[in-house]
């Protein structure tokens, strides 16, 4: 197998984006051996200190396990992998390895989103409760300011999460929310409707607001269901990408 050798910046980022995709894409396969060390770094035109940095981030990622002895051996991320892997091929920018990536985090964030929703209006705590009523009421004072909106969107939903009780609804939530690029980004129509959709966010915080944990999974549905796009986009600010 041969590789294109690394650019002269983040060479260290540029082997691990590029052993990360071909065992996501399945060019090496489980249980298989990668090359060593000195084989990668002249297959890369590189120094072995960024193929281990490389290495060392793909053991982290559940893709490979380096065996007693030096020998790296390939794991089925299938299995071994977590939500950070989809977090890393997200934010890669090349040709993602798994062409449904960014449906499935749309698919994830509505499924956390709805049960979120359901949980707090059926035990969340009441100050988190009325901090949602209260986030509701004034959202609809930021139209049509997307950007505002968007910010306040996040916090709506960060209390809805917190209300729910969930831990690890919390930080599946932080994932999908954190750094530069908007995981299971919306496409820019749907996401912007959702967001205009002010009378759905008051009628969602309504429905927690009075324990109503059905109407509240409907309301949440019917906010974060939205046409998917299998092409992500990444974002151009340091805001927190789009829940």
């Amino acid at each position: 197998m041969t590789f294109d050798p690394a650019p002269r910046v983040s060479v260290s980022d540029h082997v691990f984006g590029r052993l990360r995709d071909a065992i996501v894409s399945g060019r090496y396969a489980p249980d298989e051996t990668l090359p060593g060390e000195r084989e990668l770094a002249g297959a890369f035109a590189v120094n072995r200190h960024a193929v281990r940095e490389a290495l060392r981030r793909l053991q982290q990622l559940g893709l490979v396990r380096v065996s007693q002895g030096g020998a790296t051996r390939v794991l089925d991320w299938r299995v071994h992998a977590g939500l950070d892997l989809a977090l890393s091929l997200a934010r890669s920018g090349d040709v993602l390895p798994v062409e449904t990536l960014v449906r499935d985090m749309l698919e994830m964030r509505a499924c956390v989103g709805i049960d979120a929703a359901r949980l707090c209006a059926e035990r969340g705590d009441a100050a988190v409760v009325a901090a949602v009523v209260r986030a509701a009421e004034e959202y609809g004072d930021l139209a049509p300011d997307l950007d505002l909106m968007n910010e306040a969107n996040i916090a709506i939903w960060r209390l809805v999460v917190r209300g729910s009780g969930n831990t690890a609804y919390q930080l599946a939530f932080n994932s999908l929310v954190a750094g530069t690029f908007a995981v299971g980004d919306v496409p820019p129509d749907a996401r912007a409707a959702e967001l205009l959709n002010v009378a759905g966010h008051r009628r969602l915080a309504a429905s927690i607001a009075s324990g109503q944990g059905a109407a509240a999974a409907r309301h949440a549905r019917e906010l974060l269901t939205a046409p998917v796009t299998t092409t992500p986009t990444p974002t151009t600010s340091g805001r927190e990408a789009r829940a």
